[in-house]
């Protein structure tokens, strides 16, 4: 096919689909997770991991298929990840036990993991600086928050008016169409003028200790606030996490600077202050981002009382708003200072969580307080996460686009799981503090209080203000790093 506006506009929507497609899978589970409990007699006290064997897989997997992606080519990655999605997708409902469905979620979630880092690479190297891909990135940026809206309402429509089986099906079809117009869009590699030599080899050793430190820290981090964090195997588990973690960085050192043979991620590039400060901002920020989105569910659901449609229907306005900032920061990014932006994206993202944090009457309408939240909410993510990942982008040869869209994704995946567990320690801490009671007695995230508890709304608004603080952590960062930065678009 020509390289056509007609294809440009349908190659950004296919990549984009990568990022909506991730987090609508996540999203549209988490609604249907009781029906889900109930057809396959899973109790509530494990129903978590049929979204965690999910996250476990695409947030331990992101380096390794990047890096993949660089050396045998993003066109073929993409597309073995959408048609593993697909594949799994269509067998999920016929899964009759609950460790055959969770299995099946986490190499759902592998596919995934291939296709969200080789659609940010496939941008990288696809369009060239300037407009169009000022729009590429900024249209690959709306993805994620638009597909954990209409995840809400897919799950909670065909929920309701369907068999649950069905949100799978619909979800393989639509990544199905994703590997069609992929392979079609999605232009062939150049051709090698010379086989693979060692300089392009996969470092499987360092592939092996950073996917099994992740696998490690993130399942510890899951079960931490579940099983409680005095339970023996959980502070020893994220011990061996931090030691393979460390093992793999000594391990790139060395194949960097003592052989000849490619490291899977050069350590020297994070002796660049403002490199290693984007992944800090952006470990911080969707921290903080994340945890907003979840406590403000729960502040609807759990201590407003309201119904999955009734909260469903309050976060629609992130999505209408992402779409309109996604289309703003097409032509802002290559117009404003970078630090501008960043602390643009870093305040709004704060002022949200402030907004859940006062002690503002409970009476109040939600027009006053959650609205301008949820909007400022997606203006902080839409403009933060483009300006990122195009610095990134500048920051990285070709040959390593997609490793750096892995890596800024196992950043933000990293910091959205530490993030969860402290905030959840810190809710559960402090509402065992207001009822007199043990930590050990508290529901887990306040699921055992009645809504209107005043327990339960002072640990929600504890939750806030460390979201609160995470963010202002990235707004430091974003004015100390990046003070005078040039523009990214």
């Amino acid at each position: 096919l020509p390289f056509s506006r007609a294809r440009c506009i349908t190659l950004v929507l296919t990549v984009t689909g990568a990022a909506f497609l991730n987090t609508l899978g996540v999203q549209a589970a988490v609604i249907i997770l009781p029906t889900i409990g109930e057809a396959l007699n899973i109790p509530s006290s494990r129903q978590q991991w049929i979204v965690s064997a999910y996250n476990l897989t695409f947030g331990c997997f992101l380096l390794l298929w990047g890096r993949l992606a660089d050396v045998y080519g993003k066109r073929l990655i993409f597309l073995w990840g959408s048609v593993w999605v697909t594949v799994t997708s269509v067998a999920l409902p016929f899964v009759p036990s609950e460790i055959g469905f969770n299995i099946f979620r986490g190499l759902q979630g592998l596919g995934s993991a291939a296709m969200v880092p080789t659609a940010i690479g496939i941008i990288g190297v696809t369009f060239p600086p300037g407009k169009a891909k000022n729009y590429a990135f900024s249209c690959y940026s709306a993805g994620a928050p638009l597909g954990g809206i209409f995840g809400n309402l897919f799950g909670g429509v065909i929920g309701e008016y369907l068999v649950w089986k069905w949100v799978f099906w619909i979800y393989a079809i639509l990544a199905a169409i994703c590997t069609l117009t992929g392979y079609l869009v999605i232009p062939l590699p150049p051709l090698e003028t010379a086989p693979v030599n060692s300089r392009n080899q996969v470092d499987w050793i360092g592939g092996s200790l950073i996917t099994m430190g992740l696998v490690v820290l993130l399942f510890a981090l899951s079960e931490g606030n579940v099983v409680g964090w005095s339970t023996p195997w959980v502070p020893t588990l994220i011990a061996v996490s931090i030691l393979l973690i460390t093992a793999f960085v000594l391990w790139q050192i060395y194949r960097e600077k003592k052989t000849e043979r490619r490291p899977l991620m050069k350590m020297s590039i994070f002796q660049n202050l403002h490199f290693s400060a984007a992944n800090i901002i952006m470990a911080l920020f969707f921290s903080s981002f994340n945890n907003y989105l979840i406590y403000a569910t729960y502040w609807f659901q759990d201590y407003q009382g309201l119904s999955v449609i009734q909260t469903t229907i309050r976060f629609i306005p992130t999505g209408i708003s992402g779409v309109i900032v996604a289309f703003i920061m097409a032509h802002v990014l290559s117009r404003v200072r970078g630090d501008y932006i960043l602390i643009f994206g870093t305040v709004s993202v704060s002022i949200s969580s402030l907004l859940f944090a006062i002690p503002i009457p409970t009476t109040t309408i939600y027009w006053a307080y959650a609205f301008p939240a949820m909007i400022l909410s997606v203006c902080g993510a839409d403009s933060l996460f483009p300006t990122l990942t195009l610095f990134v982008a500048k920051s990285l040869p070709h040959e390593d686009q997609s490793l750096g869209g892995a890596l800024i994704n196992a950043v933000g995946q990293i910091g959205r799981a530490i993030g969860l567990a402290i905030a959840t320690a810190v809710q559960t801490a402090v509402m065992a503090k207001e009822l007199g009671v043990g930590v050990d007695e508290i529901g887990r995230d306040g699921h055992g209080l009645r809504p209107g508890d005043p327990a339960l709304k002072v640990g929600l608004r504890s939750t806030s203000y460390f979201n609160l603080s995470l963010g202002l952590a990235a707004l430091v960062v974003a004015v100390v790093f990046f003070r005078g930065a040039g523009k990214v678009g």
